[in-house]
């Protein structure tokens, strides 16, 4: 006993401590420029902030909510500009994100599918992703310069094959302006959703592939009856992601167009820009108008969480008696 006592004890090391040192930046960090800035945001909706030399100020006002109320007031100046420029950004959103969701998960299928066997994916992957690692400035100037009137290279090539006697002005016509807007967002994010789809594809047992083929399934039916009901959590999270991308942009509209023509390009975020950075800097709206925003970004993704979730019953317990309990 008096041998096994004098033993020495073996000191167990916990490196548990080294996991909270490694995630702390990332806290800290969005303490000062994420949560700090958000609640800052809640509270100037409800002051009357107008100007730098009031931002710090802590007049609420009376009623609170007034900011709020000329949101939603037709009669108010900024009624019409926040919900048109609600409007052009989920029709120029929706035309970017049908597209690029459905070819992302076309190309996905094919460079997963073990019957094709594509060759060269790497270079196709890479090329297709490409643009999502150049900067939206880069583009939005590459692409002014494209479609610039009256002298441009899609204006001459136009002109030189007969298409057009006369120069487009595409930055002062609605259809083409918005076009041109949700083809460069869908050009830019079309590879990052296609491999995100790719990895969730990829995820699902190969098993039921093989069980699939055995059965003589085809790839459409494979695609419809396997791949796409396994990959709902990647649908959700791309669904999800594009909603808060597209419904906060702002950099390719306010580099190519200013909102224009007529501000049927002007998105919200331009309208929160405008707002609290140009003119009377109105902080106090620009704050109010991103709580809006926010609460509808959060209320459109509940509901795609619930609408592509599953909602087949639980199932229950069964009594003594036979009968179906909850």
């Amino acid at each position: 006993m008096q041998a096994v006592s004098n033993k020495k004890k073996v000191k167990s090391v916990s490196y548990s401590h080294w996991g909270y040192i490694f995630v702390a930046p990332f806290f800290i960090t969005f303490l000062i420029f994420g949560l700090y800035p958000i609640l800052f945001t809640f509270k100037t909706s409800v002051t009357d902030a107008v100007g730098w030399e009031h931002v710090l100020d802590n007049n609420i006002m009376n009623p609170w909510y007034e900011n709020f109320r000329q949101l939603f007031d037709p009669n108010s100046l900024v009624y019409g500009k926040f919900w048109g420029s609600l409007g052009n950004t989920i029709i120029i959103w929706f035309f970017n994100f049908v597209p690029q969701l459905g070819l992302a998960l076309i190309l996905a299928s094919w460079f997963t599918d073990s019957r094709l066997r594509l060759k060269a994916q790497g270079f196709f992957k890479v090329t297709i992703f490409m643009p999502n690692i150049i900067t939206a400035a880069t583009i939005g100037m590459l692409f002014m310069s494209f479609f610039a009137y009256p002298i441009g290279p899609v204006n001459t090539l136009i002109q030189t094959l007969g298409l057009s006697n006369l120069p487009i002005e595409y930055f002062r016509s609605v259809e083409w302006s918005r076009g041109l807007i949700s083809f460069i967002q869908w050009w830019m994010w079309c590879g990052n959703t296609m491999i995100i789809m790719i990895a969730g594809i990829s995820g699902i047992n190969p098993s039921l592939f093989e069980a699939a083929l055995v059965d003589g399934c085809s790839s459409r039916q494979t695609f419809w009856k396997i791949t796409l009901p396994l990959i709902k959590p990647i649908l959700v999270y791309n669904l999800t992601t594009s909603l808060v991308g597209g419904l906060t942009m702002f950099d390719i509209p306010h580099m190519m167009t200013q909102g224009n023509p007529n501000e049927t390009t002007n998105t919200v975020a331009r309208f929160i820009y405008t707002q609290g950075f140009t003119g009377s800097r109105n902080f106090n709206m620009a704050s109010a108008a991103s709580v809006v925003l926010f609460v509808i970004i959060i209320i459109g993704s509940l509901l795609i969480r619930y609408i592509l979730n599953d909602h087949d019953p639980k199932p229950g317990k069964v009594s003594r008696k036979g009968a179906f309990v909850k």
